[in-house]
């Protein structure tokens, strides 16, 4: 027997089924947004996400599915979905087409990370991009659709932490005052940070062993007067919005391209990996990938992570309607007819095999969990009726006219 790698995994009923809710509440709300759907290859050049997503973070140095393929080509899974978003509106020159550049991707992402509760080697993400606006109602707008879809997909109890990391100008100085602070600390860090100092400091604040202790006594960032005014009024907006958030100066997030606003969605629920999903503004990514001056913001959230939050939530109900039985061996196509007249009218309908005999068929209808079967024997067929017995409620069972079957049962199932 050939089992599914590790961190890689089937996703069964009903699962599957709570993932494809929260696909679905993703897809209404971006619609009330505006945004339009990109469905982006899953695997792309190396270079990609190196020269993009940055080479001292974690997902290039440690976790990206990275190879040779077949043509001598460095190619990779897509670790994330910006990157090549980016890509494919800089290749179809997306910024001509006179619409906002609003874009959102549902799908598989890959990262060879160690498993972990809510946390696979392939996992679903759900992402949205706005390019083309540097504004802060932008910024607010971003931030409240995502803590929109995470109510209407059920999610609760979440809280949102926000930062400015302000722009390169704030940062060329705040990069020494960093790179000070970690040299004289250097001998403390772990061997990963060690090796980041003089890259990159900024990501030290963000590693996991080393970041919590480190936030607490480096120098803060200092906002140059266009960066403070542009996340006072993002967070004046969150206020007219009705999104709560806190302000947590340290918080970094793990990618390189990140500038002024950076936020994150977290719940308790998920323990000491508490990151339901996150984002921020990446004003300099577009141009820097070859495209134009394209300042933009965007979000990602786990599919995983939400479904782990909705896992104690009622599962979606995806029993069938009616379940149609054949009692009579000569009244299979007339119970086939049915099936698809209940199909038409909307009805979730299903059957087992109209061959077996009528008590395994009814054993399959009660399994189905179906509201009502509809059973057609030598009788119904004589008088061109069907029998409709509840499976769910203590009333009889009673017989109507076959055409009438369909507007009956939908007479009878709860409105949804």
């Amino acid at each position: 027997m050939i089992n599914s790698l590790r961190g890689f995994r089937d996703l069964l009923p009903p699962e599957s089924d709570l993932f494809a809710r929260i696909e679905t509440a993703a897809r209404e709300v971006f619609g009330l947004y505006g945004y339009q759907e990109v469905r982006l290859p899953v695997l792309e050049k190396k270079e990609l996400f190196v020269k993009s997503t940055g080479d001292t973070t974690d997902i290039v140095e440690k976790e990206m599915y990275a190879f040779t393929d077949g043509g001598g080509r460095e190619v990779a899974l897509r670790p994330e979905g910006t990157p090549g978003l980016v890509r494919a509106y800089i290749e179809h020159n997306l910024g001509q087409t006179g619409r906002n550049g609003k874009y959102f991707y549902i799908g598989p992402m890959f990262r060879a990370e160690r498993p972990q509760a809510g946390r696979y080697r392939e996992f679903t993400q759900i992402g949205a991009e706005n390019i083309g606006n540097s504004s802060p109602y932008a910024d607010a707008e971003t931030i409240a659709m995502l803590v929109r879809l995470l109510e209407k997909a059920g999610v609760a109890g979440c809280s949102v932490v926000l930062n400015s990391l302000g722009c390169g100008d704030c940062r060329k100085a705040y990069r020494e005052l960093l790179l000070a602070f970690l040299r004289g600390r250097s001998e403390t860090l772990c061997e990963p940070c060690r090796g980041r100092i003089e890259r990159n400091p900024l990501r030290a604040l963000d590693c996991k062993t080393d970041g919590p202790a480190l936030a607490e006594t480096a120098p803060k960032l200092s906002l140059c007067p266009a960066c403070a005014e542009h996340f006072s009024r993002t967070r004046e907006l969150l206020k007219i919005s009705g999104v709560e958030f806190q302000v947590n100066t340290s918080l970094v997030r793990g990618l390189d391209y990140y500038t002024r606003t950076v936020f994150e969605v977290r719940s308790a629920a998920l323990g000491g990996q508490d990151a339901v999903c996150g984002g921020g503004r990446y004003d300099d990514l577009v141009r820097s990938m070859g495209g134009p001056a394209a300042p933009a913001i965007g979000w990602a959230v786990g599919v995983d992570r939400m479904a782990l939050l909705l896992k104690d939530k009622p599962a979606p109900d995806t029993a069938p309607g009616a379940f149609v039985v054949s009692a009579a061996k000569e009244a299979g196509e007339k119970a086939f007819a049915l099936l698809t007249a209940l199909r038409a009218a909307g009805i979730s309908s299903d059957y087992s095999s109209f061959d077996l005999s009528l008590k395994s068929q009814m054993r399959s209808a009660d399994k189905s969990g179906a509201s009502f079967a509809l059973l057609i024997g030598e009788d119904e067929l004589k008088a061109g009726a069907v029998t409709i017995k509840p499976l769910k409620e203590k009333s009889g069972q009673y017989t109507v006219p076959i055409k009438d079957a369909p507007a009956e049962i939908e007479k009878r199932l709860p409105k949804l």
